[in-house]
């Protein structure tokens, strides 16, 4: 036992982080009668991994040794993105990507920067997301395709440590979330037809 020890040490410890916010609220908004199929969102390579990567000057990145994101960001950014909609009550049913049902509209996305960047004017927490929304019923490939679109935002970090990564990366989910579900609301109800109340 003491020679284990002295060889390798415990373990060190590794701190895991979530988003935690709250789901957007939507007001005076009729619910689209169809239902939604969110698929699970894919990631840039250098963001790949549970890793919580920060750039500390140009040209460079870095990723903190004993911090982490408790899942991969496509898991994490899509999980709550389904939360969120589904909260919303804009749609008929929201799915996540593990459901087997059919769904009219299917919205697609990426991961395209999710990191900390050191910068002279702070620190700051960048998520940029691209989306691309599908209407199902449309025959033709090309016709598919209702809207895609990129939504990035940059939010100063309060505390200039892991946690405060975490804390300001909510920020940035909860804007971007909020961003999302309204355009594809708004998309998903002109296509279908649905007359505002």
């Amino acid at each position: 036992m003491l020679w284990i020890w002295g060889c390798g040490g415990p373990p060190a410890m590794v701190n895991k982080y979530m988003f935690e916010y709250p789901s957007p609220v939507f007001k005076v908004k009729a619910p689209v009668d169809e239902s939604l199929k969110v698929e699970l969102f894919s990631v840039a390579q250098a963001y790949n991994s549970t890793a919580m990567v920060y750039r500390p000057n140009p040209y460079t990145q870095k990723a903190y040794s004993y911090n982490r994101w408790q899942v991969n960001p496509g898991y994490l950014v899509t999980d709550f993105l389904v939360r969120d909609l589904r909260n919303s009550h804009l749609f008929k049913a929201v799915f996540p990507h593990t459901s087997g049902g059919r769904s009219r509209f299917v919205l697609e996305g990426g991961v395209e920067e999710i990191e900390e960047l050191d910068e002279a004017d702070g620190w700051k927490a960048a998520l940029s997301l691209n989306i691309t929304l599908m209407d199902m019923n449309e025959e033709e490939i090309t016709k598919r395709v209702v809207f895609q679109k990129n939504f990035q935002t940059q939010e100063l970090m309060v505390e200039k440590t892991p946690q405060g990564l975490a804390q300001a990366m909510s920020r940035a989910m909860e804007n971007l979330s909020q961003q999302i579900v309204a355009e594809v609301h708004q998309a998903a109800e002109k296509r279908a037809g649905v007359k505002k109340k």
